[in-house]
């Protein structure tokens, strides 16, 4: 998949590899919980292989799925802004290798380069957008035939 949200198309190869220079690699089996709803934001990823679930606690019913990411997409974008908790969960549907940034060390990164800084902004601020729609979207699916607040 290569939409404008992925590492490759949303960052020039100068700073994919600046921004690369501070990842470690990492494995997840299958069913592996990466981060959920609330808790601290501290790191992100970039999938190498594998597939990632986003999901969405959803009162009174189970976790609503709302997106699946796959090769070369950002998991995780609350690491880039106050107050850095997650604001989704994210469990591996496969084995995944991915690379792993520490967010407190990319911030930094993002403020000693205000052109990195901006480059990588507007790179999360689209991944941000882009699953905002997608949430909107599945959960209209999900959920709008039951409850859509018809008055008819």
């Amino acid at each position: 998949m290569m939409t404008t949200t992925t590492l490759a198309a949303a960052l020039p190869a100068e700073y994919r590899e600046r921004l690369l220079q501070h990842a470690r690699e990492v494995s997840f089996d299958i069913g592996a919980r990466l981060f959920d709803e609330g808790r601290r934001a501290d790191r992100f990823w970039i999938i190498r292989t594998g597939t990632v679930a986003l999901d969405l606690q959803v009162p009174g019913r189970r976790a609503a799925v709302i997106e699946s990411l796959g090769h070369g997409e950002l998991v995780g974008w609350s690491w880039h802004f106050p107050p850095y908790l997650w604001q989704m969960g994210a469990e591996t549907t496969s084995p995944v290798r991915a690379w792993e940034f520490d967010a407190e060390a990319v911030r930094a990164l993002c403020a000693e380069d205000p052109e990195f800084g901006r480059a990588v902004a507007v790179w999360v601020g689209r991944v941000v957008a882009h699953r905002l729609h997608s949430a909107r979207i599945r959960l209209l699916d999900l959920y709008a035939p039951y409850g859509s607040g018809s008055t008819e």
